[in-house]
């Protein structure tokens, strides 16, 4: 088996290295990521300037890019052959709820699904983390089991981990996003001459976060597993909007 793995922290990110060093004890791993941090990058591709792709001495290729920008030179052309999987992780920070609107990492597996290929995005619930052999262990697991039972190809994996010791790890959960409260006004400054700069604030507190979402998982120490689709149709409302539309005329 050969494993694509990406990140949003960049490629010197050791949440990146973790995961594709344990990866690698399993099958054959290539490591193409940012050369920055590009956290919150989202879907974004680069079509106004060419990328720019080095081969960096721990053996990672590192693109002046975004998370979606590895993922798609990794695929149409920069491989000689396609991977079989996409990781992306371990990213520093949770990425549930209304996050994974902005998530890079959330990116990365969804442009590989894009594309044709199973995609596992891992994140766990701290900006300083402390068990990245945790979240590791869990892509070896899922990775074994998708090898056994596969998934719906249109299937996106969006992982959480609890930042603790696996022993302390209640087991897995199956859940849907939840949802935040308004995010946090923003954050006014001035720069260094005197000019207005602008921070985005804080993202909003929980609000729908109840048993059965991603953040009651985490809560609740249990890892998160939430299955995500490309296809962003709201089919609940297809019927609603075809009468509607039906009281317009040109």
């Amino acid at each position: 088996m050969h494993i694509l793995v990406s990140n949003d922290d960049g490629y010197l990110a050791p949440g990146l290295n973790c995961l594709a060093t344990t990866l690698s004890e399993h099958a054959e791993v290539t490591v193409v990521a940012p050369d920055r941090n590009r956290s919150a990058a989202s879907n974004s591709l680069t079509l106004d300037l060419p990328l720019r792709v080095s081969k960096m001495a721990n053996g990672f290729f590192s693109v002046d890019g975004t998370p979606t920008d590895c993922v798609h030179l990794a695929l149409t052309g920069l491989l000689k052959e396609d991977p079989d999987i996409v990781f992306s992780g371990i990213n520093n920070g949770e990425n549930m709820g209304d996050d994974v609107l902005y998530s890079g990492t959330v990116a990365a597996a969804t442009e590989g699904r894009f594309l044709g290929l199973p995609s596992i995005a891992i994140s766990i619930n701290s900006s300083q983390p402390k068990f990245f052999e945790t979240a590791a262990h869990v892509a070896v697991q899922l990775l074994q089991q998708l090898a056994k039972v596969p998934l719906p190809s249109d299937t996106i994996l969006n992982v959480n981990v609890p930042d603790l010791p696996l022993s302390k790890v209640r087991g897995y959960k199956t859940t849907r996003l939840g949802q935040r409260h308004r995010a946090e006004p923003m954050i006014e400054a001035r720069d260094p001459r005197n000019k207005k700069i602008y921070w985005v604030g804080p993202p909003g507190a929980q609000q729908d976060a109840g048993e059965g979402t991603d953040f009651y998982a985490l809560d609740n120490q249990y890892i998160s597993v939430t299955p995500l689709q490309v296809d962003l149709t709201n089919h609940q409302r297809l019927g609603l909007m075809d009468a509607w539309l039906s009281e317009l005329a040109l």
